[in-house]
Protein backbone atom coordinates (compact mmCIF):
# COMPACT_ATOMS: atom_id res chain seq x y z
CA UNK A 1 0.00 0.00 0.00
CA UNK A 2 1.36 3.26 -1.09
CA UNK A 3 1.27 6.25 0.60
CA UNK A 4 0.67 9.69 -0.81
CA UNK A 5 2.63 12.42 0.03
CA UNK A 6 0.72 15.60 0.98
CA UNK A 7 2.40 19.24 0.61
CA UNK A 8 2.89 20.95 3.77
CA UNK A 9 0.02 24.11 3.91
CA UNK A 10 1.95 26.94 3.52
CA UNK A 11 0.98 28.99 6.57
CA UNK A 12 -0.36 32.56 6.08
CA UNK A 13 2.22 35.66 7.02
CA UNK A 14 0.82 36.97 10.55
CA UNK A 15 0.75 40.39 11.06
CA UNK A 16 4.13 40.65 13.10
CA UNK A 17 5.51 38.90 10.09
CA UNK A 18 4.55 41.68 7.98
CA UNK A 19 5.38 44.62 10.14
CA UNK A 20 8.29 43.43 11.91
CA UNK A 21 11.36 45.90 10.78
CA UNK A 22 14.04 43.99 9.29
CA UNK A 23 16.33 45.40 11.78
CA UNK A 24 14.56 43.36 14.33
CA UNK A 25 15.42 40.43 11.91
CA UNK A 26 18.96 41.30 11.75
CA UNK A 27 19.73 41.41 15.21
CA UNK A 28 17.82 38.54 15.99
CA UNK A 29 20.28 36.85 13.33
CA UNK A 30 23.11 37.73 15.56
CA UNK A 31 24.87 41.00 14.93
CA UNK A 32 28.21 40.92 15.64
CA UNK A 33 31.69 43.45 15.93
CA UNK A 34 32.56 42.15 12.17
CA UNK A 35 28.92 43.32 10.74
CA UNK A 36 28.96 46.52 12.81
CA UNK A 37 32.68 47.14 10.84
CA UNK A 38 30.97 46.39 7.59
CA UNK A 39 28.22 48.55 8.02
CA UNK A 40 29.95 51.80 9.31
CA UNK A 41 32.36 51.21 6.08
CA UNK A 42 28.92 51.21 4.26
CA UNK A 43 27.31 53.80 6.01
CA UNK A 44 30.52 55.94 5.15
CA UNK A 45 30.65 55.20 1.87
CA UNK A 46 26.76 55.90 1.24
CA UNK A 47 27.29 59.37 3.24
CA UNK A 48 30.33 60.71 1.26
CA UNK A 49 27.97 59.85 -1.62
CA UNK A 50 24.64 61.70 -0.33
CA UNK A 51 26.36 64.66 0.93
CA UNK A 52 26.39 66.72 -2.39
CA UNK A 53 23.39 64.97 -3.74
CA UNK A 54 20.89 65.59 -0.99
CA UNK A 55 21.59 69.70 -1.65
CA UNK A 56 21.59 69.62 -4.90
CA UNK A 57 18.16 68.07 -4.93
CA UNK A 58 17.51 70.15 -2.72
CA UNK A 59 18.08 73.23 -4.38
CA UNK A 60 17.04 71.78 -7.63
CA UNK A 61 13.44 71.16 -5.76
CA UNK A 62 12.96 75.37 -5.13
CA UNK A 63 14.16 74.41 -1.68
CA UNK A 64 17.18 75.32 0.80
CA UNK A 65 20.67 72.83 0.68
CA UNK A 66 19.82 72.38 4.12
CA UNK A 67 16.69 70.67 3.72
CA UNK A 68 17.47 67.93 1.55
CA UNK A 69 20.34 67.36 4.25
CA UNK A 70 17.71 67.11 6.92
CA UNK A 71 15.61 65.12 4.69
CA UNK A 72 18.49 62.67 4.25
CA UNK A 73 19.25 62.54 8.15
CA UNK A 74 16.02 62.38 9.61
CA UNK A 75 14.03 60.66 7.15
CA UNK A 76 17.22 58.16 5.89
CA UNK A 77 17.49 57.41 9.65
CA UNK A 78 13.52 56.13 10.45
CA UNK A 79 13.58 54.66 6.64
CA UNK A 80 16.40 52.06 8.04
CA UNK A 81 14.96 51.66 11.67
CA UNK A 82 11.69 51.19 10.88
CA UNK A 83 11.42 49.68 7.05
CA UNK A 84 11.10 46.25 5.68
CA UNK A 85 14.56 46.08 3.54
CA UNK A 86 17.60 44.86 4.71
CA UNK A 87 19.79 48.14 2.41
CA UNK A 88 17.06 50.94 1.63
CA UNK A 89 18.77 54.02 1.90
CA UNK A 90 16.67 56.98 2.16
CA UNK A 91 16.91 60.61 1.27
CA UNK A 92 15.54 63.16 -1.68
CA UNK A 93 15.57 61.56 -4.90
CA UNK A 94 15.62 63.23 -8.11
CA UNK A 95 12.79 62.08 -9.26
CA UNK A 96 10.40 64.53 -6.77
CA UNK A 97 12.14 67.63 -8.26
CA UNK A 98 9.38 68.15 -10.83
CA UNK A 99 6.24 67.29 -8.03
CA UNK A 100 8.39 69.31 -5.05
CA UNK A 101 9.52 72.48 -6.99
CA UNK A 102 5.74 72.48 -8.52
CA UNK A 103 4.20 72.28 -4.83
CA UNK A 104 6.57 75.45 -4.00
CA UNK A 105 6.03 77.67 -6.24
CA UNK A 106 2.02 77.55 -6.10
CA UNK A 107 1.56 76.63 -2.35
CA UNK A 108 5.21 77.78 -0.82
CA UNK A 109 7.09 76.36 1.54
CA UNK A 110 4.80 75.65 4.38
CA UNK A 111 2.73 74.27 1.76
CA UNK A 112 5.21 71.71 1.11
CA UNK A 113 6.02 70.32 4.63
CA UNK A 114 1.87 70.03 4.56
CA UNK A 115 1.71 67.99 1.67
CA UNK A 116 5.23 65.80 2.90
CA UNK A 117 3.67 64.93 6.11
CA UNK A 118 -0.30 64.06 4.27
CA UNK A 119 1.70 61.39 1.75
CA UNK A 120 3.24 60.15 4.86
CA UNK A 121 -0.02 59.55 6.81
CA UNK A 122 -1.52 58.28 3.31
CA UNK A 123 2.07 56.00 2.39
CA UNK A 124 1.26 54.52 6.12
CA UNK A 125 -2.45 53.81 5.13
CA UNK A 126 -2.02 51.84 2.43
CA UNK A 127 0.88 50.08 4.14
CA UNK A 128 -1.63 49.21 6.57
CA UNK A 129 -4.08 47.92 4.05
CA UNK A 130 -1.41 45.55 2.24
CA UNK A 131 -1.56 47.18 -0.56
CA UNK A 132 2.31 47.22 -0.99
CA UNK A 133 2.50 44.47 -3.75
CA UNK A 134 0.01 46.21 -6.49
CA UNK A 135 2.91 48.87 -6.79
CA UNK A 136 4.35 45.63 -8.70
CA UNK A 137 1.64 46.16 -11.58
CA UNK A 138 3.27 49.18 -12.59
CA UNK A 139 3.91 48.49 -16.43
CA UNK A 140 7.87 48.42 -17.22
CA UNK A 141 7.27 50.81 -20.18
CA UNK A 142 5.13 53.39 -17.64
CA UNK A 143 8.12 53.32 -15.83
CA UNK A 144 10.45 53.92 -18.11
CA UNK A 145 8.67 56.60 -19.55
CA UNK A 146 8.06 58.67 -16.60
CA UNK A 147 11.94 57.79 -15.15
CA UNK A 148 13.24 59.29 -18.49
CA UNK A 149 10.73 62.19 -18.29
CA UNK A 150 11.55 63.37 -15.02
CA UNK A 151 15.34 63.21 -16.31
CA UNK A 152 14.80 65.35 -18.98
CA UNK A 153 12.88 68.20 -16.99
CA UNK A 154 16.02 67.49 -14.29
CA UNK A 155 18.48 68.29 -16.78
CA UNK A 156 16.40 71.61 -18.20
CA UNK A 157 16.19 73.00 -14.36
CA UNK A 158 19.88 72.68 -13.96
CA UNK A 159 20.68 74.75 -17.23
CA UNK A 160 20.53 77.95 -15.47
CA UNK A 161 22.99 77.18 -13.25
CA UNK A 162 25.22 74.96 -15.44
CA UNK A 163 25.25 78.26 -17.72
CA UNK A 164 25.60 80.74 -14.89
CA UNK A 165 22.52 82.39 -16.59
CA UNK A 166 21.17 85.91 -15.26
CA UNK A 167 17.22 85.46 -15.92
CA UNK A 168 15.00 88.34 -16.73
CA UNK A 169 12.57 87.12 -14.32
CA UNK A 170 11.57 84.19 -12.18
CA UNK A 171 12.42 80.51 -14.18
CA UNK A 172 9.07 79.03 -15.09
CA UNK A 173 8.51 75.19 -13.99
CA UNK A 174 7.12 74.50 -17.69
CA UNK A 175 9.11 72.94 -20.23
CA UNK A 176 8.59 75.53 -23.11
CA UNK A 177 7.91 78.15 -21.25
CA UNK A 178 11.60 77.55 -19.61
CA UNK A 179 13.64 76.71 -22.47
CA UNK A 180 12.16 79.97 -23.99
CA UNK A 181 13.77 81.94 -20.98
CA UNK A 182 16.51 80.12 -20.94
CA UNK A 183 17.01 81.04 -24.56
CA UNK A 184 16.70 84.52 -24.37
CA UNK A 185 19.04 84.96 -21.51
CA UNK A 186 21.62 83.19 -23.26
CA UNK A 187 24.05 86.15 -24.10
CA UNK A 188 24.47 86.52 -19.94
CA UNK A 189 26.23 83.06 -19.86
CA UNK A 190 28.99 83.21 -17.33
CA UNK A 191 32.08 80.84 -18.68
CA UNK A 192 33.64 80.72 -15.84
CA UNK A 193 30.55 78.60 -13.78
CA UNK A 194 30.56 76.48 -17.51
CA UNK A 195 34.20 75.64 -16.97
CA UNK A 196 33.39 74.63 -13.14
CA UNK A 197 30.64 72.30 -14.52
CA UNK A 198 32.26 70.76 -17.21
CA UNK A 199 35.29 70.37 -14.81
CA UNK A 200 33.02 68.65 -12.70
CA UNK A 201 31.31 66.31 -15.13
CA UNK A 202 34.78 65.18 -16.04
CA UNK A 203 35.97 64.54 -12.74
CA UNK A 204 33.19 62.68 -11.93
CA UNK A 205 33.26 60.10 -15.21
CA UNK A 206 37.34 59.84 -15.43
CA UNK A 207 36.85 58.78 -11.80
CA UNK A 208 33.89 55.83 -12.25
CA UNK A 209 36.24 54.64 -15.33
CA UNK A 210 39.52 54.76 -13.32
CA UNK A 211 38.83 54.65 -9.49
CA UNK A 212 35.18 53.34 -9.64
CA UNK A 213 35.73 52.91 -5.59
CA UNK A 214 36.36 56.64 -4.94
CA UNK A 215 33.95 58.80 -4.17
CA UNK A 216 34.07 60.99 -7.56
CA UNK A 217 30.74 63.05 -6.31
CA UNK A 218 32.60 64.35 -3.25
CA UNK A 219 36.12 64.67 -4.89
CA UNK A 220 34.60 67.18 -7.86
CA UNK A 221 32.86 68.89 -5.61
CA UNK A 222 35.15 69.71 -3.14
CA UNK A 223 38.16 70.54 -5.97
CA UNK A 224 35.38 72.83 -7.45
CA UNK A 225 34.66 74.90 -3.71
CA UNK A 226 38.40 74.76 -3.46
CA UNK A 227 38.95 76.87 -6.79
CA UNK A 228 36.55 78.74 -6.12
CA UNK A 229 37.76 80.12 -2.30
CA UNK A 230 41.43 79.96 -3.74
CA UNK A 231 41.39 82.15 -6.30
CA UNK A 232 37.80 84.02 -5.73
CA UNK A 233 35.94 83.16 -8.67
CA UNK A 234 32.88 85.26 -9.88
CA UNK A 235 30.19 82.73 -9.54
CA UNK A 236 27.31 81.79 -7.70
CA UNK A 237 27.54 79.57 -4.49
CA UNK A 238 25.43 78.33 -1.70
CA UNK A 239 26.66 81.08 0.61
CA UNK A 240 26.07 83.79 -2.16
CA UNK A 241 22.46 82.38 -2.99
CA UNK A 242 21.25 80.92 0.52
CA UNK A 243 23.69 82.68 3.15
CA UNK A 244 25.20 78.75 4.18
CA UNK A 245 23.93 76.08 5.68
CA UNK A 246 22.97 75.77 9.58
CA UNK A 247 25.45 73.79 11.94
CA UNK A 248 22.58 72.97 13.96
CA UNK A 249 19.26 70.54 13.44
CA UNK A 250 16.12 72.52 13.92
CA UNK A 251 13.82 71.46 16.63
CA UNK A 252 10.48 69.99 15.33
CA UNK A 253 7.83 71.61 14.61
CA UNK A 254 3.94 71.87 12.53
CA UNK A 255 3.05 73.65 9.82
CA UNK A 256 0.21 75.84 9.38
CA UNK A 257 -2.75 73.83 9.03
CA UNK A 258 -6.23 74.22 8.04
CA UNK A 259 -8.84 72.84 6.34
CA UNK A 260 -8.49 75.15 3.33
CA UNK A 261 -4.93 74.62 2.97
CA UNK A 262 -4.95 70.78 3.05
CA UNK A 263 -7.36 71.02 0.15
CA UNK A 264 -5.14 73.00 -1.56
CA UNK A 265 -2.33 70.72 -1.24
CA UNK A 266 -3.96 67.42 -1.77
CA UNK A 267 -3.11 66.23 -5.16
CA UNK A 268 0.27 67.31 -4.45
CA UNK A 269 0.55 64.89 -0.96
CA UNK A 270 -0.94 62.40 -3.77
CA UNK A 271 1.30 62.42 -6.59
CA UNK A 272 4.06 62.32 -3.08
CA UNK A 273 2.63 59.20 -2.06
CA UNK A 274 2.14 57.65 -4.86
CA UNK A 275 5.90 58.33 -6.31
CA UNK A 276 7.07 57.64 -3.17
CA UNK A 277 5.48 53.88 -2.87
CA UNK A 278 6.42 53.34 -6.91
CA UNK A 279 10.32 54.47 -5.80
CA UNK A 280 10.77 52.94 -2.90
CA UNK A 281 9.67 49.88 -3.26
CA UNK A 282 11.70 49.82 -7.12
CA UNK A 283 15.03 50.67 -4.57
CA UNK A 284 14.02 47.36 -2.29
CA UNK A 285 13.41 45.79 -5.57
CA UNK A 286 16.81 46.08 -7.14
CA UNK A 287 18.71 44.91 -3.61
CA UNK A 288 16.73 42.32 -3.31
CA UNK A 289 17.96 41.74 -6.57
CA UNK A 290 21.51 42.36 -5.63
CA UNK A 291 21.77 40.80 -2.39
CA UNK A 292 18.66 37.68 -3.24
CA UNK A 293 16.80 38.75 0.47
CA UNK A 294 13.79 39.60 0.27
CA UNK A 295 12.07 42.74 1.50
CA UNK A 296 8.98 43.94 3.48
CA UNK A 297 6.66 45.94 1.13
CA UNK A 298 3.75 46.80 3.43
CA UNK A 299 6.33 47.41 6.17
CA UNK A 300 8.32 49.36 3.63
CA UNK A 301 5.22 51.88 3.16
CA UNK A 302 4.78 52.26 6.61
CA UNK A 303 8.02 53.24 7.43
CA UNK A 304 8.37 55.75 4.53
CA UNK A 305 5.10 57.04 5.66
CA UNK A 306 6.35 57.61 9.03
CA UNK A 307 9.76 59.02 7.66
CA UNK A 308 8.04 61.47 5.78
CA UNK A 309 6.23 62.54 8.42
CA UNK A 310 9.56 62.94 10.60
CA UNK A 311 10.94 64.96 7.67
CA UNK A 312 8.30 67.19 7.28
CA UNK A 313 8.59 68.35 10.79
CA UNK A 314 12.30 69.02 10.90
CA UNK A 315 11.84 71.17 7.70
CA UNK A 316 12.87 68.37 5.40
CA UNK A 317 11.15 67.77 2.11
CA UNK A 318 9.56 64.32 0.81
CA UNK A 319 11.94 60.87 1.40
CA UNK A 320 12.20 58.01 -0.60
CA UNK A 321 14.05 54.87 -0.80
CA UNK A 322 16.89 56.41 -3.27
CA UNK A 323 18.07 53.02 -5.74
CA UNK A 324 21.45 54.75 -6.73
CA UNK A 325 22.75 55.15 -2.85
CA UNK A 326 20.65 51.31 -1.95
CA UNK A 327 23.07 50.21 -4.74
CA UNK A 328 26.28 51.72 -3.43
CA UNK A 329 25.17 50.39 0.23
CA UNK A 330 25.31 47.02 -1.30
CA UNK A 331 28.01 46.90 -2.98
CA UNK A 332 30.14 49.02 -0.01
CA UNK A 333 29.42 45.65 2.16
CA UNK A 334 26.57 46.47 4.20
CA UNK A 335 25.21 43.95 6.15
CA UNK A 336 21.71 45.45 7.57
CA UNK A 337 19.66 48.71 8.48
CA UNK A 338 22.54 49.81 10.62
CA UNK A 339 24.60 51.31 7.78
CA UNK A 340 21.49 53.43 6.60
CA UNK A 341 20.98 54.31 10.03
CA UNK A 342 25.03 55.33 10.14
CA UNK A 343 24.80 57.17 7.30
CA UNK A 344 22.46 59.30 8.76
CA UNK A 345 24.68 60.22 11.68
CA UNK A 346 27.53 60.35 9.96
CA UNK A 347 25.90 63.17 7.22
CA UNK A 348 24.46 64.87 10.72
CA UNK A 349 28.47 65.07 11.74
CA UNK A 350 29.23 66.44 8.52
CA UNK A 351 26.89 68.71 8.58
CA UNK A 352 28.02 69.94 11.96
CA UNK A 353 31.93 70.15 11.28
CA UNK A 354 31.83 71.53 7.52
CA UNK A 355 28.92 73.48 7.25
CA UNK A 356 31.06 76.68 7.14
CA UNK A 357 33.05 74.86 3.85
CA UNK A 358 29.88 73.81 2.16
CA UNK A 359 29.52 77.95 1.63
CA UNK A 360 32.25 78.02 -1.39
CA UNK A 361 30.37 75.22 -2.78
CA UNK A 362 29.60 76.56 -6.28
CA UNK A 363 25.89 76.23 -7.61
CA UNK A 364 27.69 75.33 -10.78
CA UNK A 365 29.10 71.61 -9.61
CA UNK A 366 25.81 70.85 -7.84
CA UNK A 367 24.25 71.28 -11.93
CA UNK A 368 26.45 69.58 -12.77
CA UNK A 369 26.02 66.90 -10.14
CA UNK A 370 22.45 66.39 -11.24
CA UNK A 371 23.25 66.52 -14.60
CA UNK A 372 24.78 62.99 -13.95
CA UNK A 373 22.20 61.81 -11.89
CA UNK A 374 19.48 63.24 -14.97
CA UNK A 375 21.85 60.93 -17.72
CA UNK A 376 22.10 58.05 -15.41
CA UNK A 377 18.00 58.42 -15.25
CA UNK A 378 17.10 58.26 -18.11
CA UNK A 379 17.23 54.74 -19.30
CA UNK A 380 18.60 54.83 -22.91
CA UNK A 381 19.17 51.41 -23.32
CA UNK A 382 15.75 50.44 -21.78
CA UNK A 383 13.88 53.47 -23.88
CA UNK A 384 15.26 52.16 -27.38
CA UNK A 385 14.47 48.83 -26.51
CA UNK A 386 10.94 49.51 -25.44
CA UNK A 387 10.50 51.53 -28.65
CA UNK A 388 11.22 48.66 -30.92
CA UNK A 389 9.77 46.18 -29.35
CA UNK A 390 6.22 46.18 -29.96
CA UNK A 391 3.51 49.28 -31.44
CA UNK A 392 2.12 48.97 -27.67
CA UNK A 393 4.85 48.79 -25.88
CA UNK A 394 6.04 51.79 -27.68
CA UNK A 395 2.73 53.77 -27.55
CA UNK A 396 2.68 53.24 -23.18
CA UNK A 397 6.24 54.27 -23.35
CA UNK A 398 6.18 57.80 -25.27
CA UNK A 399 2.93 58.51 -23.64
CA UNK A 400 4.06 58.26 -20.63
CA UNK A 401 7.08 60.29 -21.70
CA UNK A 402 5.84 63.53 -23.07
CA UNK A 403 2.90 63.61 -20.28
CA UNK A 404 5.35 63.70 -18.15
CA UNK A 405 7.28 66.58 -19.47
CA UNK A 406 5.01 68.77 -21.02
CA UNK A 407 1.78 67.82 -18.58
CA UNK A 408 1.92 66.31 -15.44
CA UNK A 409 4.09 63.67 -13.65
CA UNK A 410 0.75 62.24 -12.20
CA UNK A 411 -0.98 62.57 -15.51
CA UNK A 412 2.09 60.61 -16.82
CA UNK A 413 1.46 57.78 -14.90
CA UNK A 414 -2.13 57.45 -14.83
CA UNK A 415 -2.54 57.61 -18.15
CA UNK A 416 0.33 54.75 -19.18
CA UNK A 417 -0.79 52.54 -16.61
CA UNK A 418 -4.49 52.96 -18.45
CA UNK A 419 -2.92 52.43 -22.08
CA UNK A 420 -0.93 49.73 -20.36
CA UNK A 421 -3.89 47.76 -18.82
CA UNK A 422 -6.06 48.21 -22.06
CA UNK A 423 -2.85 46.23 -23.92
CA UNK A 424 -2.60 43.81 -21.61
CA UNK A 425 -6.76 43.31 -21.82
CA UNK A 426 -6.02 43.17 -25.32
CA UNK A 427 -3.08 41.03 -25.43
CA UNK A 428 -5.30 38.55 -23.31
CA UNK A 429 -7.99 38.73 -25.19
CA UNK A 430 -6.19 37.31 -28.74
CA UNK A 431 -4.38 34.86 -26.57
CA UNK A 432 -7.96 33.37 -25.62
CA UNK A 433 -9.28 31.16 -28.18
CA UNK A 434 -12.06 28.57 -29.33
CA UNK A 435 -10.86 25.45 -31.09
CA UNK A 436 -12.40 21.83 -32.06
CA UNK A 437 -11.37 19.14 -29.73
CA UNK A 438 -8.96 16.76 -31.27
CA UNK A 439 -9.49 13.29 -30.26
CA UNK A 440 -5.18 11.96 -31.95
CA UNK A 441 -2.84 12.81 -30.04
CA UNK A 442 0.67 14.11 -30.71
CA UNK A 443 3.18 11.62 -32.50
CA UNK A 444 5.38 11.96 -30.28
CA UNK A 445 3.23 10.14 -27.39
CA UNK A 446 2.79 6.34 -27.45
CA UNK A 447 0.20 4.93 -28.81
CA UNK A 448 -0.79 3.33 -24.91
CA UNK A 449 -0.78 7.36 -24.23
CA UNK A 450 -3.41 7.87 -27.07
CA UNK A 451 -6.05 5.66 -26.38
CA UNK A 452 -8.24 4.10 -28.92
CA UNK A 453 -9.29 5.66 -31.54
CA UNK A 454 -13.21 6.73 -31.77
CA UNK A 455 -14.50 6.44 -35.42
CA UNK A 456 -18.03 7.38 -34.54
CA UNK A 457 -17.19 10.09 -32.29
CA UNK A 458 -15.19 11.66 -35.74
CA UNK A 459 -18.48 11.01 -38.02
CA UNK A 460 -21.53 12.32 -35.31
CA UNK A 461 -22.33 15.21 -36.53
CA UNK A 462 -24.90 15.24 -33.73
CA UNK A 463 -22.20 15.92 -31.18
CA UNK A 464 -19.95 18.99 -31.17
CA UNK A 465 -16.61 19.24 -28.67
CA UNK A 466 -15.09 22.68 -28.53
CA UNK A 467 -12.09 23.70 -26.08
CA UNK A 468 -11.96 27.46 -24.58
CA UNK A 469 -8.14 28.36 -23.93
CA UNK A 470 -6.88 30.49 -22.36
CA UNK A 471 -8.18 33.23 -19.92
CA UNK A 472 -12.36 33.32 -20.24
CA UNK A 473 -12.54 37.19 -18.96
CA UNK A 474 -14.81 40.51 -19.82
CA UNK A 475 -12.31 41.23 -22.93
CA UNK A 476 -12.52 37.53 -24.68
CA UNK A 477 -16.09 37.34 -23.98
CA UNK A 478 -17.94 38.73 -26.56
CA UNK A 479 -15.99 36.88 -29.48
CA UNK A 480 -15.50 33.22 -27.42
CA UNK A 481 -19.67 33.91 -27.51
CA UNK A 482 -20.45 34.42 -30.57
CA UNK A 483 -18.36 31.85 -32.32
CA UNK A 484 -19.90 29.62 -29.39
CA UNK A 485 -23.27 30.36 -30.63
CA UNK A 486 -22.44 29.85 -34.23
CA UNK A 487 -21.39 26.29 -33.30
CA UNK A 488 -23.68 24.93 -31.25
CA UNK A 489 -26.29 25.43 -33.40
CA UNK A 490 -25.60 23.17 -35.70
CA UNK A 491 -25.92 20.49 -33.24
CA UNK A 492 -27.85 18.26 -31.25
CA UNK A 493 -25.29 18.01 -28.55
CA UNK A 494 -22.97 21.00 -27.79
CA UNK A 495 -19.34 19.55 -25.39
CA UNK A 496 -17.88 22.47 -24.20
CA UNK A 497 -14.32 21.65 -22.51
CA UNK A 498 -12.81 24.49 -19.80
CA UNK A 499 -10.07 22.26 -18.52
CA UNK A 500 -7.59 24.74 -20.20
CA UNK A 501 -9.21 27.59 -18.91
CA UNK A 502 -7.09 29.39 -15.55
CA UNK A 503 -9.46 31.88 -14.58
CA UNK A 504 -12.81 32.88 -15.45
CA UNK A 505 -14.45 36.01 -14.34
CA UNK A 506 -18.35 36.93 -14.44
CA UNK A 507 -19.03 38.45 -17.98
CA UNK A 508 -17.72 35.05 -19.65
CA UNK A 509 -20.23 33.24 -16.69
CA UNK A 510 -22.71 35.23 -18.10
CA UNK A 511 -21.54 34.98 -21.84
CA UNK A 512 -22.04 31.07 -21.12
CA UNK A 513 -25.18 31.09 -19.49
CA UNK A 514 -26.88 33.33 -22.54
CA UNK A 515 -25.71 30.58 -24.79
CA UNK A 516 -26.89 27.98 -22.77
CA UNK A 517 -30.61 29.69 -23.06
CA UNK A 518 -30.03 30.34 -26.22
CA UNK A 519 -29.05 26.44 -26.89
CA UNK A 520 -32.07 25.45 -25.12
CA UNK A 521 -34.62 27.56 -27.45
CA UNK A 522 -33.40 25.68 -30.72
CA UNK A 523 -33.35 22.10 -28.77
CA UNK A 524 -29.42 21.77 -28.42
CA UNK A 525 -28.10 20.16 -24.97
CA UNK A 526 -24.83 21.53 -23.13
CA UNK A 527 -22.43 20.15 -21.46
CA UNK A 528 -19.80 21.72 -20.06
CA UNK A 529 -16.56 19.40 -18.51
CA UNK A 530 -13.31 20.11 -16.86
CA UNK A 531 -14.61 22.60 -14.68
CA UNK A 532 -12.59 23.31 -11.70
CA UNK A 533 -14.67 24.12 -8.49
CA UNK A 534 -13.93 27.68 -9.09
CA UNK A 535 -14.87 27.92 -12.57
CA UNK A 536 -18.06 25.82 -11.55
CA UNK A 537 -19.29 27.65 -8.62
CA UNK A 538 -19.15 31.02 -10.39
CA UNK A 539 -20.98 29.28 -13.60
CA UNK A 540 -23.55 28.36 -11.16
CA UNK A 541 -24.18 31.42 -9.55
CA UNK A 542 -24.67 33.19 -12.60
CA UNK A 543 -27.21 30.47 -13.72
CA UNK A 544 -25.20 28.22 -15.87
CA UNK A 545 -26.94 25.05 -13.68
CA UNK A 546 -28.67 21.99 -14.22
CA UNK A 547 -31.16 21.32 -16.69
CA UNK A 548 -29.75 24.04 -19.18
CA UNK A 549 -26.36 22.86 -18.76
CA UNK A 550 -24.88 19.36 -17.63
CA UNK A 551 -21.48 18.95 -16.36
CA UNK A 552 -19.04 16.15 -16.27
CA UNK A 553 -15.15 15.92 -15.27
CA UNK A 554 -13.92 14.42 -19.17
CA UNK A 555 -15.19 15.03 -22.26
CA UNK A 556 -15.47 10.75 -22.69
CA UNK A 557 -18.11 11.05 -19.84
CA UNK A 558 -19.96 13.74 -21.29
CA UNK A 559 -20.14 12.13 -24.81
CA UNK A 560 -21.39 9.34 -23.17
CA UNK A 561 -24.27 11.21 -22.14
CA UNK A 562 -24.76 13.08 -25.27
CA UNK A 563 -25.16 10.10 -27.43
CA UNK A 564 -28.14 8.56 -25.01
CA UNK A 565 -29.97 11.79 -25.43
CA UNK A 566 -29.27 12.38 -29.15
CA UNK A 567 -30.57 8.16 -29.53
CA UNK A 568 -33.49 8.77 -27.48
CA UNK A 569 -34.40 11.91 -29.56
CA UNK A 570 -34.18 10.11 -33.00
CA UNK A 571 -36.66 8.23 -32.27
CA UNK A 572 -39.21 10.67 -31.64
CA UNK A 573 -37.98 13.16 -34.19
CA UNK A 574 -39.17 10.20 -36.29
CA UNK A 575 -42.31 9.73 -35.27
CA UNK A 576 -43.05 13.31 -35.43
CA UNK A 577 -42.16 13.51 -39.13
CA UNK A 578 -44.58 10.34 -40.02
CA UNK A 579 -47.28 11.79 -37.97
CA UNK A 580 -46.76 15.26 -40.05
CA UNK A 581 -46.77 12.95 -43.69
CA UNK A 582 -50.64 11.50 -42.67
CA UNK A 583 -51.69 14.43 -41.93
CA UNK A 584 -50.48 15.74 -45.31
Amino acid sequence: MSATRQAAPIDKPTFVDLYTPKLVTVLREGYHLEHFRADAVAGLTVAIVALPLSMAIAIASGTTPDSGLYTAIIGGFLISLLGGSRFQIGGPAGAFIVLVSATVAREGIEGLILATMMAGVFLMIVGWARLGAYVKFIPFPVTIGFTAGIAVIIFASQARDLLGLTLPGKEPGELLPKLRMLGSAIETTNYMAVALAASVIVIILVLRKLRPTWPGLLIAVVFAAVMTAAFNLPVETIGSRFGGIPRTLPLPSLPPISLAKMQAVLPDAIAFALLGAIESLLSAVVADGMTGRRHRSNCELVAQGVANIGSALFGGICVTGTIARTATNVRAGARGPISGMLHSLILLLMMLLAAPLASYIPLAALAAVLAIVAWNMAERHQFVTLIKSSPGDALVLLATFFLTIFRDLTEGILVGFALGAVLFINRMANATGVEAYVQDRPDAESDAQRGAYDPALSTDHDISIYRITGAFFFGAASSVGAILEQIGDRSKAFIIDVSAVPFLDSTAANTIAVVAQKMERVGTRLFITGANVATRRILLNYGARPPLVDYFGTIDEAVSEARKIVREAKPASGTARTATAHAG
